[in-house]
Protein backbone atom coordinates (compact mmCIF):
# COMPACT_ATOMS: atom_id res chain seq x y z
CA UNK A 1 0.00 0.00 0.00
CA UNK A 2 1.31 3.44 -0.95
CA UNK A 3 0.86 6.32 1.51
CA UNK A 4 -0.90 9.02 -0.57
CA UNK A 5 0.82 11.91 1.24
CA UNK A 6 4.43 10.68 1.10
CA UNK A 7 4.24 8.12 -1.77
CA UNK A 8 6.12 5.65 0.46
CA UNK A 9 5.27 1.94 0.37
CA UNK A 10 3.95 1.30 3.87
CA UNK A 11 2.73 -2.21 3.20
CA UNK A 12 3.41 -4.83 0.56
CA UNK A 13 0.63 -6.76 -1.10
CA UNK A 14 0.72 -10.40 -2.13
CA UNK A 15 0.91 -9.29 -5.77
CA UNK A 16 4.18 -7.45 -4.94
CA UNK A 17 5.59 -10.70 -3.58
CA UNK A 18 4.51 -12.61 -6.70
CA UNK A 19 5.93 -9.95 -9.02
CA UNK A 20 9.33 -9.73 -7.37
CA UNK A 21 9.73 -13.48 -7.07
CA UNK A 22 8.90 -13.86 -10.76
CA UNK A 23 11.44 -11.17 -11.67
CA UNK A 24 14.16 -12.79 -9.54
CA UNK A 25 13.32 -16.26 -10.84
CA UNK A 26 14.66 -15.47 -14.33
CA UNK A 27 18.36 -15.19 -13.38
CA UNK A 28 18.01 -17.98 -10.79
CA UNK A 29 16.44 -20.41 -13.26
CA UNK A 30 18.98 -19.40 -15.91
CA UNK A 31 21.80 -20.21 -13.49
CA UNK A 32 20.15 -23.49 -12.51
CA UNK A 33 19.80 -24.57 -16.15
CA UNK A 34 23.46 -23.79 -16.83
CA UNK A 35 24.72 -25.65 -13.75
CA UNK A 36 22.33 -28.65 -13.96
CA UNK A 37 23.19 -29.15 -17.63
CA UNK A 38 26.74 -29.95 -16.61
CA UNK A 39 26.55 -31.30 -13.05
CA UNK A 40 23.61 -32.32 -10.89
CA UNK A 41 25.89 -32.33 -7.82
CA UNK A 42 26.91 -28.68 -8.35
CA UNK A 43 23.28 -27.82 -9.04
CA UNK A 44 22.33 -29.22 -5.62
CA UNK A 45 25.27 -27.38 -4.03
CA UNK A 46 24.02 -24.15 -5.65
CA UNK A 47 20.48 -24.65 -4.35
CA UNK A 48 21.72 -25.38 -0.80
CA UNK A 49 24.08 -22.39 -0.97
CA UNK A 50 21.24 -20.10 -2.11
CA UNK A 51 18.98 -21.27 0.73
CA UNK A 52 21.77 -20.74 3.27
CA UNK A 53 22.65 -17.28 1.95
CA UNK A 54 19.01 -16.18 1.77
CA UNK A 55 18.61 -17.30 5.38
CA UNK A 56 21.61 -15.15 6.34
CA UNK A 57 20.14 -12.14 4.54
CA UNK A 58 16.81 -12.78 6.27
CA UNK A 59 18.58 -12.81 9.65
CA UNK A 60 21.07 -9.98 9.22
CA UNK A 61 19.26 -7.60 6.85
CA UNK A 62 15.52 -8.24 6.94
CA UNK A 63 15.25 -8.11 10.74
CA UNK A 64 16.04 -4.37 10.54
CA UNK A 65 13.25 -3.59 8.08
CA UNK A 66 10.02 -1.89 9.22
CA UNK A 67 8.04 -4.53 7.30
CA UNK A 68 9.68 -7.22 9.46
CA UNK A 69 8.97 -5.23 12.61
CA UNK A 70 5.25 -4.98 11.76
CA UNK A 71 2.92 -6.53 14.31
CA UNK A 72 2.36 -9.81 12.46
CA UNK A 73 3.56 -13.35 13.11
CA UNK A 74 4.76 -13.81 9.52
CA UNK A 75 6.58 -11.64 7.02
CA UNK A 76 4.68 -9.80 4.34
CA UNK A 77 7.23 -8.18 2.11
CA UNK A 78 8.20 -8.19 -1.53
CA UNK A 79 10.52 -11.19 -1.21
CA UNK A 80 9.21 -13.15 1.79
CA UNK A 81 5.52 -13.83 2.30
CA UNK A 82 4.04 -15.96 5.04
CA UNK A 83 7.39 -16.98 6.51
CA UNK A 84 7.47 -17.10 10.29
CA UNK A 85 9.57 -14.40 11.95
CA UNK A 86 12.17 -16.69 13.50
CA UNK A 87 14.46 -13.86 14.51
CA UNK A 88 13.90 -10.93 16.86
CA UNK A 89 13.21 -7.67 14.99
CA UNK A 90 16.16 -5.28 15.24
CA UNK A 91 14.94 -1.88 14.01
CA UNK A 92 17.55 0.72 13.23
CA UNK A 93 20.65 0.93 11.10
CA UNK A 94 22.67 -2.07 9.96
CA UNK A 95 25.86 -2.88 11.83
CA UNK A 96 29.08 -3.40 9.87
CA UNK A 97 28.55 -7.19 10.06
CA UNK A 98 24.94 -6.81 8.85
CA UNK A 99 26.12 -4.72 5.90
CA UNK A 100 28.91 -7.15 5.04
CA UNK A 101 26.58 -10.15 5.02
CA UNK A 102 23.89 -8.22 3.14
CA UNK A 103 26.38 -7.40 0.39
CA UNK A 104 28.46 -10.59 0.30
CA UNK A 105 25.53 -13.03 0.23
CA UNK A 106 24.03 -11.67 -3.02
CA UNK A 107 27.50 -11.30 -4.56
CA UNK A 108 28.19 -14.98 -3.85
CA UNK A 109 24.76 -16.02 -5.20
CA UNK A 110 25.32 -14.02 -8.39
CA UNK A 111 28.97 -15.01 -8.81
CA UNK A 112 28.76 -18.72 -8.05
CA UNK A 113 27.13 -19.82 -11.34
CA UNK A 114 29.40 -17.72 -13.58
CA UNK A 115 31.75 -20.62 -14.40
CA UNK A 116 28.86 -22.67 -15.83
CA UNK A 117 27.31 -19.64 -17.51
CA UNK A 118 30.56 -18.89 -19.34
CA UNK A 119 30.27 -22.38 -20.82
CA UNK A 120 26.85 -21.36 -22.19
CA UNK A 121 27.19 -17.83 -23.55
CA UNK A 122 23.53 -17.71 -24.58
CA UNK A 123 22.50 -18.29 -20.95
CA UNK A 124 25.16 -15.84 -19.74
CA UNK A 125 23.56 -13.08 -21.82
CA UNK A 126 20.10 -13.86 -20.40
CA UNK A 127 21.59 -13.99 -16.88
CA UNK A 128 23.33 -10.62 -17.16
CA UNK A 129 20.33 -8.89 -18.76
CA UNK A 130 17.90 -10.31 -16.21
CA UNK A 131 20.16 -9.26 -13.31
CA UNK A 132 20.18 -5.78 -14.82
CA UNK A 133 16.39 -5.78 -14.90
CA UNK A 134 16.21 -6.93 -11.26
CA UNK A 135 18.67 -4.28 -10.05
CA UNK A 136 17.31 -1.34 -12.00
CA UNK A 137 13.69 -2.21 -11.28
CA UNK A 138 14.29 -2.48 -7.54
CA UNK A 139 16.19 0.79 -7.55
CA UNK A 140 13.61 2.59 -9.67
CA UNK A 141 10.41 1.34 -8.06
CA UNK A 142 11.24 0.24 -4.52
CA UNK A 143 14.26 2.13 -3.14
CA UNK A 144 12.65 5.51 -3.94
CA UNK A 145 9.62 4.71 -1.77
CA UNK A 146 11.06 2.42 0.90
CA UNK A 147 10.24 3.11 4.55
CA UNK A 148 13.55 1.69 5.80
CA UNK A 149 15.48 4.96 5.74
CA UNK A 150 18.62 3.46 7.34
CA UNK A 151 19.14 1.09 4.40
CA UNK A 152 22.32 1.96 2.49
CA UNK A 153 20.40 1.60 -0.81
CA UNK A 154 17.49 3.83 0.24
CA UNK A 155 17.10 6.81 -2.07
CA UNK A 156 13.96 8.45 -0.69
CA UNK A 157 14.49 12.23 -0.87
CA UNK A 158 15.31 13.86 2.49
CA UNK A 159 12.19 16.08 2.39
CA UNK A 160 9.96 13.00 2.03
CA UNK A 161 11.81 11.26 4.87
CA UNK A 162 11.28 14.35 7.04
CA UNK A 163 7.59 14.44 6.14
CA UNK A 164 7.21 10.73 6.99
CA UNK A 165 9.13 10.89 10.28
CA UNK A 166 6.89 10.42 13.32
CA UNK A 167 6.17 13.62 15.18
CA UNK A 168 6.88 13.42 18.88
Amino acid sequence: MIDPTTRLKTRHRFIDYLYWNLVVSVPVITACIAIAGISILWFIVYLVLCIALITLVYRFYCTHCPHYSADTKTTKCMFFWGIHKYFTPRPGPLSLLDKAISILAPVIMVGFPLYWLFLRLDLLVIYILSLGVVGTTIRRYECVRCTYFECPANCVPADVQDQAAPRG
